[in-house]
């Protein structure tokens, strides 16, 4: 046997690739592809934003980024500010949490009367920076005072109805139609309450609440007088029709003057519409009349809380007939 021959004296296999490598290397000549351009790289946006920072710094036209609107949580207390209204908001009863008052505040017979109820009913007192107080009123006119009220329980808008009945009066009811304004809400619960309504409804969406500029608006009104709130303006609206009352509307084409309206001694509910739109087609077609305010042509339109003031004055006069 020759030298390094094999014992076996078999040909010798040629080796080649072991199973399953097949078109490996083929892969591994195949690359990446072409190179993206650089519009599609994922720096590229965070690139071309600096640059641009850059150059508005160094020439000077780089403006702030604007602070980002925090959204109120309807859970998240209000605050009334100022000396007048928190005081009427003390004397009506209005529930309260806290009375903000400033460090170093000059005191008259508003603040000390402030304080002295505060401290009866047993309203937390607390003493802040100006700094604060303006936060807590979002910039308002706080005359270095405030008080904090929880957030509105809002009234189902069957329980205006029973209010009625429990008294043994006609119910009347006012609704408020895309009014956002909180100080139209409040000097309509003014009128309200001063002419003898049973409550306020208001839509939960694309409508003021009960905030704090409603509550100071109101001069304490609010306090006595219920706001109820539908998911659904319209349906309440039909609600309240199946139920008996009457739905009347004001509206400056309307075809009847609120004056010559016979339903005003009935059952009523008194839909006060935005001043730019006025009522929505959908609440205008679920009125069973729509009235108007006579007044001059150079007066255009009337303020929603003047309107509604008006409206329920009538209300009121028609029936102590």
């Amino acid at each position: 046997m020759a030298a390094g021959g094999r014992a076996s004296g078999r040909p010798a296999k040629k080796k080649g690739p072991s199973k399953g490598t097949g078109g490996q290397k083929r892969r591994s000549l195949e690359g990446r592809g072409a190179t993206p351009p650089a519009e599609m790289r994922h720096w590229y946006k965070d690139k071309a934003r600096a640059e641009r920072i850059a150059r508005e710094e160094q020439s000077g036209t780089r403006r702030p980024a604007p602070a980002r609107q925090q959204r109120r949580s309807e859970d998240a207390p209000e605050h009334i500010g100022g000396r007048n209204p928190v005081l009427e908001a003390l004397h009506a009863g209005v529930p309260a949490s806290a009375l903000y008052i400033a460090q170093r505040i000059d005191n008259d017979d508003r603040v000390r009367d402030s304080i002295k109820i505060a401290a009866e009913r047993g309203i937390a007192l607390l003493e802040v920076s100006r700094d604060k107080l303006d936060r807590l009123t979002e910039g308002g006119v706080h005359q270095g005072i405030a008080l904090q009220i929880p957030a509105y329980d809002y009234a189902h808008p069957s329980e205006l109805v029973e209010l009625a009945q429990e008294a043994a009066e006609v119910p009347l009811i006012v609704a408020l139609d895309s009014v956002t304004d909180p100080r139209n809400l409040g000097a309509i619960a003014r009128s309200a309450t001063a002419f003898g309504a049973h409550g306020l409804l208001i839509p939960s969406r694309r409508s003021a609440g009960v905030t704090g500029g409603a509550w100071k608006t109101s001069a304490g009104t609010l306090a006595n007088l219920r706001v109820a709130r539908a998911a659904n303006l319209t349906a309440a609206l039909r609600e309240y029709r199946e139920a008996g009352l009457f739905v009347l509307g004001l509206d400056g084409a309307g075809d009847t003057d609120i004056g010559d309206v016979e339903l005003l001694t009935e059952p009523l509910v008194v839909v006060v519409g935005s001043e730019g739109k006025g009522l929505s087609r959908l609440v205008r077609e679920h009125c069973d009349v729509l009235a108007r305010i006579p007044m001059r042509a150079a007066a255009e339109s009337l303020n929603a809380g003047v309107a509604a003031g008006v409206a329920l004055y009538e209300a009121a006069r028609h029936r102590r007939l």
